[in-house]
């Protein structure tokens, strides 16, 4: 999954933008290798750092699916991740049938996440791994060592290519994006991004208002905002409002109604003293169950009975209802190489308590859990500071579309919110993401890709 802010500001100006002038190489199209879905693939050519637009090179492995009709120009697509690799995801599926009767469709894998992510393009040379999100620091000894830890994984990477580990944030994918459209010839970009691509879509909105014909946002967090502590207090309550509707259906159903009374009280137990999870010998503190329970909060109405059960089973002392099926056993994090140049950070111990304080306040029952704030943990100490802060939309954008289940839909509309005459597609239900699994939405996407038309305001799929 998933933090100053002065000093990247600079970064994301003129100077930048100038150093993307000129012509752009032309893109040499051939069937991509092993392929049975008819894509063609190019590499593209860009600078490891977009400061200095002559340096040293990497290449991106693009990928089009040609318009099955008369193309009338071309659309750019992502999956988020961070480092979904695009060609692969984008070949292994047909839900793109419908907008390819009239357009292009054309990915990437994204810079730095190469062969261990299926990707293509120039892999920054390092392996990622996954670590158990750690416990917030109680003094400030704690958070020396959290530091010194976080550097130690993060000059593990960083040591191999110190120049590339510090340009891969969503504002260097959102500089490819141009590459890439001035490459394809188009006068304007039009483009879907998924979940974390989001990202690279609200950077570029940022960085080249002025180039963009249609951008959806599908699923994604707000990265557009000037006030990152007032966001994450909304992450925080959108969490709480998704432990609210599972308990809302224990009270419906009368089957589970003890659930939400007693469901507090075993958080703060378990911050007190750890629930083992006897089936493998592990335990759990009250953060931990928190994490577990939005995510299957989130996941709807077929997962609420067993959660209720597994809620009832730490209550009499045993956890093991929490585990992961498979992979890592505790709530956990990736090696945050573009994360971390993303996201706002704590400076120190003090700054963090107060974020804890803020969000447990306005998040009774969720608390931290699944917010930036423990997101973050994994960047204090980073050797990089963060270069693409969030910031708010600018002005003269065209209308945007988001899309989303559920509490997804409100973080976007947070976003397109800021440029008039936007709309949103919600799904009132689980899921991350419609365009791949719901077909009323794919419609209104499709439909605003190659005409530009907006669904109404308060459209629901």
């Amino acid at each position: 999954m998933m933090t100053s802010i002065v000093v990247a500001l600079s970064l994301l100006g003129s100077g930048v933008q100038a150093g993307q002038a000129g012509q752009a190489e032309p893109l040499d199209w051939a069937p991509c290798p092993k392929d049975t879905s008819g894509m063609e693939c190019a590499d593209l050519r860009v600078p490891v750092d977009w400061s200095k637009p002559d340096g040293r090179k990497i290449t991106l492995r693009l990928g089009r699916l040609k318009a099955t009709g008369v193309s009338e120009g071309s659309v750019l697509v992502a999956y988020g991740g961070p480092g979904g690799p695009g060609i692969s995801i984008t070949r292994s599926g047909n839900w793109w049938a419908g907008l390819r009767k009239r357009m292009d469709v054309v990915t990437w894998d994204t810079r730095g996440y190469g062969e261990q992510f299926g990707g293509l393009s120039t892999g920054l040379p390092c392996t990622w791994t996954r670590v158990p999100l750690p416990e917030f620091p109680r003094d400030d000894a704690d958070f020396g060592r959290l530091s010194d830890t976080n550097r130690g994984y993060a000059e593990a990477c960083r040591n191999k290519d110190p120049e590339f580990f510090a340009n891969m944030s969503s504002a260097d994918n959102a500089r490819d994006m141009e590459a890439i459209r001035k490459a394809l010839g188009s006068a304007g970009l039009n483009y879907y991004g998924a979940s974390y691509a989001g990202f690279y879509g609200q950077d570029y909105a940022r960085l080249f208002p002025a180039e963009v014909r249609t951008m959806v946002l599908d699923g994604t967090w707000n990265h557009a905002t000037a006030d990152w502590g007032a966001e994450m207090e909304k992450m925080a309550r959108s969490n709480d409002k998704a432990l609210g509707r599972f308990f809302d259906w224990c009270a419906a159903e009368g089957k589970c109604r003890d659930v939400r009374a007693r469901w507090r009280g075993l958080v703060a137990g378990a911050d007190r003293t750890p629930i083992p999870a006897k089936r493998a010998g592990i335990a759990y503190d009250g953060r931990d169950l928190q994490a577990f329970a939005i995510s299957a909060a989130r996941d709807g109405e077929t997962a609420w009975p067993e959660l209720a059960r597994d809620v009832r089973g730490a209550i009499a002392g045993d956890a093991s209802g929490f585990l992961p099926e498979r992979g890592a056993r505790y709530p956990d994090q990736s090696t945050g190489v573009t994360e971390c140049l993303d996201w706002p950070r704590p400076a120190n111990r003090a700054e963090l308590d107060a974020t804890i304080a803020r969000l447990r306040r306005a998040a009774p029952d969720a608390g931290t859990a699944n917010t930036l704030a423990t997101g973050t943990l994994g960047c204090i100490g980073w050797p990089v500071p963060v270069t693409n802060p969030p910031a708010p939309l600018p002005k003269g954008l065209p209308p945007l579309l988001g899309a989303g289940a559920w509490d997804e839909s409100d973080a976007v509309r947070r976003v397109v919110a800021q440029v008039p005459g936007s709309a949103v597609v919600r799904h009132e239900g689980p899921g991350h993401t419609l365009y791949v699994t719901n077909p009323c939405a794919r419609g209104h996407i499709d439909r605003y890709l190659a005409d530009r038309v907006l669904p109404a305001a308060g459209t629901t799929c």
